[in-house]
């Protein structure tokens, strides 16, 4: 069974890695905060491996959970 993907972005080869010069490509991450994992899929660089997290989510979504967990 797949985990499922709370978040998804594809960068549809709009979005290039300033280091490598590389377009980014879809790629899995997960985020860490108080010992919980949250899987998503963001742009990632396939040459140093940046993990490119837009704003929307960083301030949005991110910061909800953040919240919620600290609240448990």
């Amino acid at each position: 069974m797949a985990d499922k993907n709370y978040y998804t972005i594809d960068p549809l080869g709009k979005l290039r890695c300033v280091k490598c010069g590389v377009p980014l490509e879809k790629g899995k991450a997960k985020f860490l905060y108080l010992d919980n994992g949250f899987p998503v899929e963001l742009p990632v660089c396939p040459v140093c491996g940046f993990v490119y997290v837009p704003e929307e989510l960083a301030l949005g979504k991110v910061l909800a959970v953040e919240k919620a967990l600290e609240d448990k």
